[in-house]
């Protein structure tokens, strides 16, 4: 087991596990907002996949909105580059995918990602206006920036989450050491998992769906610290388990050379009519208990979609202050939201959190949630339940550094 693996199963459990084999090396992309980024993992088992040639964005096309499945979303945008050898027999033999356990009436498909780039952006809460936000770390889409759309995701750019046939963009604030670097993280997990449309959950509300075209949301903790309890931080040292509210907390037991881990899970309750909101959180909620000991969505937010955890993973090393002291001043790692200048300065992973911009091939993510979701299986390493596994490409792939300068912020 890889050490990547073991600190997957120490912050998720055996069900998050990916399987691993043999492969290259990771990769290094520059992204349009601002440095290239990097960071060595575990060797994947597929074979690698052809780079795409995407063409160029529409100039000024508008992508409308339909309502065909009875809820809002964008239409269709065909992947627009060939794709052959971007879908390979899976671990190389077409093997299907094993069941989830008994009992358990959810299916899962899970994949890893490497870093893209680093950029002051955010699509979601500055669209438009590059330069405005924090600085972030960007991983799939290697083209996504502060202008970028659905239309620009399907439509350009490679991906370093295996490949291209997922052109989402995923963003978390740039982890600082405090130096005038970024870490870059060693590995990115994704897991998206969802109840059976047989389950009771599904017959709820609305129900059960898939993934609506340009739904995109932010998620976590906030600015201030709020909203704390879909987030945690872990470390893979022996005998060190359970969750740690801050990367303080994780710290003070995570020794150099052991990797430490941030992850935050996503609202799964969508209200049906937004694919964003003013806040770009509030046509998102979490499920909550209900008096019969299980999960429910709220009335406002009738739809259940597969709940999307995102998991990073960085390797300690001595910039990182493992004392406990939780002051906000000491040169140690803090994520660069944790730090802003005009605000108050929070504990080192205080305002941890996650962006997402889902832009998915849509027969790709039509397999796996039938196979995969709905077939009730355990799907890890980019397997899409159909014999069928996405490949690595050259972006995933490729080899890159694990300290980058801090870039500068740009005039705007």
């Amino acid at each position: 087991m890889s050490r990547l693996n073991s600190l997957i199963l120490t912050a998720f459990g055996s069900a998050f596990l990916f399987g691993c084999g043999g492969g290259g090396s990771p990769s290094s992309t520059a992204g349009s907002g601002g440095g290239v980024i990097a960071a060595p993992a575990p060797t994947p088992a597929p074979t690698a996949a052809p780079a795409p040639a995407p063409t160029s964005a529409p100039a000024g096309s508008i992508i409308g909105t339909n309502m065909e499945e009875g809820y809002p979303q964008l239409n269709k945008i065909p992947t627009n580059f060939a794709t052959a050898g971007l879908l390979s027999p899976s671990w190389g033999t077409g093997a299907i995918a094993t069941p989830m356990p008994a009992g358990d009436n959810q299916g899962a498909f899970r994949f890893m990602c490497k870093p893209s780039h680093l950029a002051y952006d955010d699509p979601i809460v500055f669209p438009g206006q590059p330069g405005r936000s924090h600085l972030h770390m960007f991983f799939g889409n290697t083209l996504a920036d502060g202008n970028s759309t659905y239309e620009s995701l399907r439509t350009t750019g490679a991906s370093t989450c295996n490949n291209a046939l997922n052109r989402s963009s995923y963003w978390i604030p740039a982890l600082a050491n405090g130096r005038g670097q970024v870490i870059m993280p060693d590995g990115i997990s994704i897991y998206y998992k969802r109840e059976l449309s047989s389950d009771p959950m599904c017959k709820e509300g609305k129900g059960c769906i898939g993934l609506p075209r340009g739904l995109r949301f932010v998620f976590g903790r906030t600015m201030s610290g709020g909203e704390r309890s879909h987030s945690w931080f872990t470390c893979d040292a022996p005998n060190v388990g359970g969750h740690h509210d801050t990367l303080v907390d994780a710290a003070k037991v995570c020794p150099i050379g052991a990797m430490v881990g941030a992850v935050v899970e996503a609202p799964r309750c969508w209200n049906g009519t937004e694919l964003d909101s003013p806040d770009h959180r509030s046509h998102m909620a979490h499920t909550s208990y209900g008096a019969d000991a299980k999960p429910h969505c709220p009335s406002t937010h009738p739809y259940l979609l597969p709940q999307l955890t995102i998991g990073v993973f960085w390797t300690v090393d001595e910039t990182l202050d493992r004392s406990g002291d939780k002051s906000t001043s000491l040169q140690t790692w803090h994520f660069v939201s944790d730090r802003m200048e005009g605000m108050t300065p929070q504990v080192s992973g205080s305002t941890f959190h996650a962006d997402w911009f889902g832009a998915w091939d849509d027969d790709v993510l039509n397999t796996w949630m039938t196979h995969c979701i709905e077939g009730h299986l355990s799907c890890t390493g980019g397997d899409i339940g159909n014999g069928k596994q996405l490949s690595y490409s050259p972006e995933f792939l490729a080899s890159r550094p694990r300290l980058v300068p801090m870039p500068a912020k740009p005039k705007t």
